[in-house]
This record gives structure tokens, sequence and C-alpha cells, in this order.
């Protein structure tokens, strides 16, 4: 392989957008994207296993029960629910599952969905020749993590901004960020981490947080002087071009199943959503991608293919924030020749999304219920789901929309 074939992290890559998308987004990225996770994702079918790895959860849930007997009614009532396992439970339900390995998309420093957004945030960075980038999350945010070690492969200095309620202890030399973690991989890689609590959060908005770093950064930092700002999860406009480009990798693999199962078709596509970025994108994408995908099938004389069901299930704030947000990135975006010239964003980014209130006892808070599941789910599949996005976003869809046929 010649040194010219290798790729560089930092190498600014043109893209082209989707035909579907040029004609309805009206302001695409103007400085291309970088090359920094690994794609296309696999997209699994998860089919069931052998009995035995039910029978063996069922056994460590038995055990549980015998060693905390205050606990005993409630977890012989789970062990009630989940006899049959999740997937014998989905069989009986006539429902095959697929699973787009978004995890998948890098090492353990990058995997996750944050690192679609990544490309594009941090191609205009480069572009506009900053040398560092500042962003904000929870004290264990995935987003602040994969944005650190993003930006060290690219040149960039990361500077943290994370929300704990240890915050007034860690300023005052009380108590210290750790070593645990996500923070762990952010000190890896030099990360600056400034602190605020959840009630500074809350006041003055992440936003202006960001904004007030930047202007440090500006004023007082002798080695970085043009910081770049990223919004909580990489969730805006530019952000969200990461996942309009996913569901095209998402049309496309549909497309090659479809040469052998001619019949095959999503009903349903479920996903979390905390900052409503990669909610957009999906969410509008699949409707735009099937509109386009009709009008052609409708022209060639071909089957019509009904758009999914695409269920966004939030993990913090309520639904209305989520539809308020997602309309905003959307109108930023550019979203324009609507198929109803009446039709405004909000209108039909609900008519293209749901959107579940799915947090449960509150963001990272979770019921031995949706642990017991996760579990459950790890055993029968392999797959280890997130406690805080996708294992929440798939217990609450299997129980509360399947199981309950509606919402609670």
């Amino acid at each position: 392989m010649s040194s010219s074939s290798l790729l560089s992290p930092d190498t600014l890559h043109p893209y082209q957008p989707p035909k579907w998308a040029k004609e309805t987004l009206a302001n695409p990225p103007k400085h291309g994207r970088l090359h920094l996770a690994n794609l296309p994702t696999p997209l699994y079918q998860i089919k069931p296993l052998s009995k035995s790895a039910t029978n063996n959860n069922n056994n460590n849930n038995n055990n549980n029960n015998n060693n905390n007997n205050n606990n005993n009614n409630n977890n012989n009532n789970n062990n009630n629910n989940t006899a049959t396992g999740i997937l014998a439970r989905l069989a009986e339900w006539n429902i095959k599952l697929y699973v787009k390995r978004d995890d998948a998309t890098g090492g353990t420093e990058l995997g996750g969905n944050k690192v679609r957004k990544l490309e594009f945030l941090l191609a205009d960075a480069l572009a506009s020749e900053c040398d560092s980038v500042v962003t904000i999350g929870g004290e264990q945010s995935n987003h602040c993590r994969a944005t650190a070690a993003a930006s060290r492969m690219v040149g960039l200095s990361p500077h943290l901004i994370l929300r704990t309620r240890r915050a007034d202890a860690i300023h005052d030399k009380k108590d210290d960020i750790g070593w645990v973690g996500n923070i762990l991989f952010d000190r890896m890689v030099g990360s600056t981490i400034y602190t605020c609590t959840p009630g500074e959060y809350g006041r003055l908005g992440s936003q202006k947080l960001v904004e007030d770093v930047c202007n440090h950064i500006e004023s007082n930092n002798d080695n970085d002087s043009n910081p770049y700002p990223i919004p909580v999860g990489g969730s805006n406009a530019l952000g969200t071009w990461g996942y309009i480009n996913a569901v095209d990798e998402l049309m496309q693999q549909i497309e090659t199943i479809q040469e052998e199962e001619k019949d095959f078709a999503l009903d349903h596509v479920v996903f979390a959503t905390g900052s409503g970025g990669t909610a957009t994108g999906i969410s509008v994408g699949l409707s735009l991608a099937y509109a386009s995908l009709n009008q052609k099938n409708d022209e060639l004389g071909k089957q019509q293919h009904p758009p999914p069901r695409v269920h966004a299930i939030g993990v913090c704030d309520n639904p209305d924030y989520f539809y308020n947000s997602m309309s905003s990135i959307a109108d930023n975006m550019g979203l324009a020749n609507l198929p109803t010239p009446d039709t405004t964003t909000e209108q039909f980014v609900r008519t293209a999304v749901t959107v579940h209130h799915g947090k449960g006892r509150g963001y990272a808070i979770s019921t031995d219920d949706e642990l017991d599941f996760i579990l459950q789910f790890a055993m029968e599949t392999g797959i280890v789901l997130d406690p805080v996005y996708s294992g929440k976003a798939l217990y609450y869809f299997l129980k509360k929309v399947v199981g309950d046929g509606g919402e609670e």
C-alpha cells in the first residue's frame, strides 16, 4: 500500500447528499466531512436462540430472588413476565427484530452514534481554522468522550464541560473529577475539564455555558485561541447530517435485502433520543427517502413501500421539548419544498415521528425491571444494550407500545 492511499483522520472529503435530501434540505454541509467512523455499520437480524440462554438467565433471576428477600415478590413477577424469553415473545407476536449496530462505528473511544455527527462538525472546525473544541454533557457523557478523542485525532484540543452534582466540591478542591468510566478516556486524551452543577445547567443553559468557556479560552488560554463550539450531543443542523447519511446507508441495506427477500420491509424504527439531533436525522431522513422512493416507484409502475413508523424514546425532558428541538434543527437544515405547501415544519416532524415519554424514573436512572430486561436481552443475543439510551428505548417500545398496545 502506498503512503498516498493511507487515510488521515484530518483529511476533508467532499460530501454529496443523497438525491432525496438535496431536493428538500437547502443547507447541506459546506466543508464536506471527515472519515472517522467505520461505515457502513451492519444491519443484523436477531433470531431466537436455544432455550439454554433463557433458562440460564431465569436461574440467575431465581438466585437473585433467594438472595434478596425484600424483593422476592417483585422479582418473581419479573420472572413470570420473562419466563418465555424476549425473543420467544417476539416470535409469538410475529415480530422480526433487526439491529443497526451503530455501536460499531469506532473503537472504545469513538463507538456510538456521536461520531457520525462529529465527522461533519469537526470538518467545519478544521475548515474554520479552529485550534480547539468546546462541548458539554453529563459527567459520564458518551458525546464528550467521543468528541475529546476525535478532536485529538484531528489535532484539536478538547475542552469539556461536565454536568455533575459534585461540581462545587471539585471547584473547592474537596473532591476530584476522578478516573472512572468515560472520564478516564476524557483525561487520557488530555481534555481540559470544567464542571457545572445541574442547577447552573438548568438556569444558564448549555449554549451559554459553552459560549462562556469559548470566551474564556479566547481571552486567557496560552495554547488555544480559536475554539469551535459544539452543542450538547452534537445536535445542531450540521451534526444532524450524520444521520441523514445514516438513513441513506440504511436505505441501501434495505434495497440489498429486498434483492433476496422481495417482501422485506421495516414496519417500525426505534431509537432513544436525548438531545434531538439523531432523532431529527432519522425521522426526517426516512420520511424524505421513502417519499422519493415511492414517487420513483409510481413513475415506474412498481409497488409502493409505506415508510416505517418511527419511534423516538425520550430519555429525558418531555415529547413537546423534542418536537420543538427537532423542528428547529430541521428549519436550520433548510427544510423546504414539502409535499403539502401549507405544512409547518413542526407538523411535518410530528407526522414523521412519534416521541414517547420513556425516561422512567429519570435520566440515567434505571429500574430493576429495565436492568432485568437488559440482562435478559444480553443473555439471549450477546448484545449489551446501554441502560441510559438503547436499553430504555427497546424496553419501553416492547413493554409499552407493543405489549400494552399503546402509550401509558
